[in-house]
């Protein structure tokens, strides 16, 4: 079983970056679609990125274009999200997942789920 590990949230100003990691237990990003996902205080969680090396499937939500980037460490087992150009309605919980067979980025297409780490940008 896949089990994954984000890292790296905090308090930044707005206008900052994050680099948020998520580390998994074995070689995924081949395999599986990987996604971050954010939930805000009284909001549903909703897809941020969500990338496939396998197919080329990438989705960005309209939001985080041009300021959200994802790399990986295929060494390390990790894949990184690069956050730019941070706003205060960037603040959440920030998850990562993987999923086996979906060409989503959807959070129900997701079987596995690291813990969330929180990102505060304060304006």
């Amino acid at each position: 079983e896949v089990q994954l590990q984000a890292s790296g949230g905090g308090l930044v100003q707005a206008g900052g970056s994050l680099r948020l990691s998520c580390a998994a237990s074995e070689y995924t990003f081949e395999d599986y679609v990987i996604g971050w996902f954010r939930q805000a205080p009284g909001k549903e969680r909703e897809g941020v990125l969500c990338i496939s090396n396998s197919d080329g499937f990438q989705y960005y939500a309209d939001s985080v274009k041009g300021r959200f980037t994802v790399s990986s460490d295929n060494a390390k087992n990790t894949m990184y999200l690069q956050m730019n150009s941070l706003k205060p309605e960037d603040t959440a919980v920030y998850y990562c997942a993987a999923s086996y067979y979906t060409e989503q980025c959807i959070p129900e297409d997701y079987e596995y789920w690291g813990q969330g780490t929180q990102v505060t940008v304060s304006s």
